[in-house]
């Protein structure tokens, strides 16, 4: 049975935020651990069960499979019953994926540890819709900050969980099992216990409880406006392009880095660590990201990551291919451009989308993300394949100019 909220809560929404944040927080600290640790071994796992070089990108594809299916269904659970059993689910699916990976190299099963990777995937398009509820409850001039903060609390997690592959390998070992599956083990029991934290604590709803505040039909803050309408309202459109563009660009050249460095006899090292600034520079601007679009608006903040992303991109272009330094700068930069895409085009869609539509909505968004990072990693491979790293980079960031015009001509309050 979905969950009520009584309209007398309302004069306790700020208190019920705090709470909400805090929760979200929380389990967002322990789920990013569980992605991190999982993906940092993933393709080593896949390269060493299958004994296929070759075949080492599968974990990525099926991560990517199972987002995309992820982020509409549990954006689908969501609307109907609120987000707290969604996003309990969407973390207990991740632990359970988690486990079957452990399982299929413990049995030295491909099947089993493909289809756990699947499953695993699904799960962890979690992570990116929590921020969603981060913005149920905030009122219209805090929801960048709010998104941001959950955001943000995703890299104390991912931070953690790669420095514990070595202990989680040693005590994989110590049971029997291969120690690349070690880090799964913790990919499990963080999942398992952030959906405890969300079923535990995540009450009162913040969506119920929003939906239960408002008008029927009432963009979020933005007074009232017809049913029905809703992928045509212009902040759900203008979000969701800003935040599709960005994964794309961000995706085709991320990929692509570690691979150009590696080809000019960096270091796999090297690689790694320009990589880990990347991921940094995705994450840890958030809360600084959402204060701009709550204070100078969530258009120009759009605009603004369009520019930041092409500087991204004209400058890993342009790097010398012995400078890991100059690349470093150039992804940092990407990272940093995504997150402002990311945390405007959040807070446009939290503004735009009425209550009643508004976690399918959201849903529907990350799935353009998630099909956007594939179309990005894929195409990725082609075009460095035929004119090198130089034109992807230079012909991602121009193409992330794209989000101004989306901006400029779907224009919106603010």
């Amino acid at each position: 049975m979905t969950e009520t909220v009584p309209p007398a809560v309302a004069p306790d929404r700020s208190r019920v935020l705090r709470r909400v944040l805090t929760v979200l927080v929380v389990s967002q600290t322990l789920g990013g651990a569980g992605m991190a640790a999982g993906i940092t071994v993933g393709a080593l796992l896949a390269q060493d069960l299958l004994d296929s070089t070759s075949l080492a990108g599968l974990p990525a594809a099926l991560f990517t499979g199972g987002a995309t299916l992820g982020a509409a269904g549990l954006g689908r659970v969501c609307q109907r019953r609120g987000r707290r059993p969604g996003l309990a689910l969407g973390h207990g699916i991740a632990a359970l994926g988690s486990a079957g990976v452990v399982a299929g190299a413990a049995t030295r099963s491909p099947v089993l540890l493909l289809t756990a990777l699947f499953v695993y995937g699904a799960g962890t398009a979690t992570g990116l819709l929590a921020r969603y509820a981060g913005a149920d409850l905030a009122p219209p001039e805090r929801r960048g900050r709010a998104a941001g903060t959950v955001l943000f609390a995703m890299t104390l997690g991912a931070v953690a969980g790669p420095n514990l592959v070595g202990p989680t390998g040693a005590l994989a070992h110590a049971w029997g099992i291969p120690r690349l599956a070690g880090p799964f083990l913790l990919a499990a029991a963080a999942y398992a216990a952030a959906a405890l934290v969300l079923l535990v604590w995540l009450r009162p709803d913040p969506l119920l409880l929003a939906r239960a505040q408002e008008p029927p039909g009432a963009p979020a803050g933005r007074g009232t406006g017809p049913r029905g309408q809703v992928r045509d309202a212009p902040g759900v459109v203008t979000g969701a392009t800003v935040m599709i563009t960005a994964q794309l660009v961000m995706i085709a050249v991320m990929t692509m880095t570690p691979v150009h460095m590696i080809g000019h006899g960096h270091a796999t090292q090297a690689a790694g660590l320009v990589i880990a600034l990347h991921v940094g520079a995705m994450f840890l601007p958030s809360p600084l990201s959402g204060l701009l679009a709550d204070r100078v608006g969530r258009r120009p903040v759009a605009a603004a990551s369009g520019a930041v992303l092409l500087s991204a991109g004209l400058l890993a272009g342009l790097a010398p291919p012995s400078s890991a330094a100059v690349l470093a700068c150039a992804l940092v930069l990407l990272g940093a451009g995504w997150n402002l895409a990311v945390i405007s085009g959040t807070a446009l869609i939290a503004d735009a989308a009425p209550a009643e539509h508004r976690a399918t909505v959201q849903g529907l968004a990350d799935v353009g993300m998630s099909v956007a990072g594939a179309t990005g990693g894929m195409a990725s491979g082609l075009v460095m394949g035929s004119g090198g790293y130089p034109a992807l980079a230079t012909a991602a960031g121009v193409l992330a100019l794209a989000v101004i015009p989306a901006v400029a001509l779907r224009g919106t309050p603010r």
